[in-house]
């Protein structure tokens, strides 16, 4: 946080103090306005320094949180400035994010809650086998469920936005996948636990590693592919070391998918003055939520798109087999909801709010 030279503020004020002294006082009006001017000069002047883990490239930053930062400045007269740190230039790897962001190492943070393994289990329900249709839908959902039902986890924090990938497609270099089996032995990269878990009931076998690292692990065959957003496949290059991609059709859940949030330091949001609190509550929330989710489906759609005009293979799963692949992931909806009652939480109930919210329950 920068803030004005407190020498030169002293000066101002000691300056405009004068006129204030009781044989001023018939100058009131004047008095008055040297205060004015004076309170102006102390105006608090913010620089955010934001962190994530994908290139500067990438449409998250591109796309949504540049022209966020853009109507913050906008809105507080160029007062809020922010700093990238793309790529974890700030050290550390993405599961760290969360703390990086808590201790003050940076100011706000994008990240994957399901990164750091069980830490906020209330949020997983999003990432439970077909539960996300799309970016946009899921993320208002995401956020409406956040509200009621996972507030307690994150209260380290001053949330600015959560919302979905829009679920992950299946990205793989010398094989499609086709249907059920076609998952059986294959080595994918997953992003989360329960995407993991889940890869694993379909008869996959999961590699957990970061984005920056999954277009080597391919091209070197540590790994068949990966289990991704679109929004990953051309940033990370991806693209260029796997031929074939399957998803379900439009409109029909994903296998897998990731929650991500936008975090600030408390701090730091307690620290602004009121007029700039305002300002990032305006364009924070709602608004953004609805930002990622736009962006998000409009890079699938383009993604998508352009992976057929290089020439790679784009598949669609079909009811039947997307019906299937449910049945064989049922065991870790149950698994999960075990788990997080061992943790306090009503299991059962959460997956309901979620399915009832993203209209994704048995046969949707």
């Amino acid at each position: 946080m920068h803030i004005r030279n407190s020498a030169s503020i002293s000066a101002e004020f000691s300056n405009a103090s004068l006129f204030c002294k009781p044989w001023f006082l018939r100058r009131a009006a004047g008095c008055g306005v040297a205060l004015l001017m004076a309170a102006g000069a102390q105006a608090q002047e913010v620089t955010l320094k934001i962190a994530h883990f994908l290139p500067s490239a990438a449409p998250t930053q591109q796309r949504v949180l540049q022209p966020w930062c853009d109507d913050l400045k906008k809105a507080s007269g160029g007062r809020i400035n922010c700093q990238f740190f793309p790529a974890m230039q700030l050290g550390g790897t993405p599961a760290q994010l969360a703390d990086q962001v808590k201790n003050g190492v940076a100011d706000v943070v994008w990240t994957g809650p399901g990164y750091s393994a069980g830490r906020f289990p209330a949020i997983e329900a999003f990432e439970l086998p077909f539960m996300v249709k799309d970016a946009t839908s899921s993320s208002r959902a995401l956020w409406q469920y956040y509200q009621q039902n996972a507030q307690p986890e994150f209260a380290a924090y001053k949330v600015l936005a959560f919302h979905t990938d829009g679920g992950q497609a299946v990205h793989t270099a010398k094989k499609p996948v086709k249907g059920l089996t076609g998952f059986t032995g294959l080595k994918l990269r997953t992003s989360t636990r329960l995407g993991a878990k889940t890869l694993a009931a379909l008869g996959g076998a999961p590699v957990a590693m970061p984005p920056a690292q999954v277009t080597e692990a391919i091209s070197k065959g540590v790994v068949d592919g990966a289990l991704g957003a679109w929004e990953l496949v051309f940033p990370t290059k991806l693209s260029e070391v796997t031929k074939f991609h399957a998803q379900p059709a439009p409109g029909v859940a994903h296998p897998t998918a990731t929650v991500l949030t936008v975090l600030m330091n408390k701090q730091k949001y307690d620290a602004l003055s009121a007029d700039l609190k305002a300002v990032v509550d305006k364009y924070s929330g709602e608004p953004l939520v609805e930002r990622f989710g736009a962006v998000f489906d409009d890079e699938a759609a383009k993604a998508r798109k352009k992976v057929g005009e290089i020439g790679n293979q784009l598949s669609t799963f079909s009811a039947t087999e997307v019906a299937a692949m449910r049945v064989a992931t049922a065991s870790v909806e149950e698994e999960w909801a075990k788990q997080v009652g061992e943790k306090g939480l009503d299991g059962r109930k959460l997956i309901n709010a979620a399915r009832q919210l993203t209209g994704t329950a048995a046969g949707k």
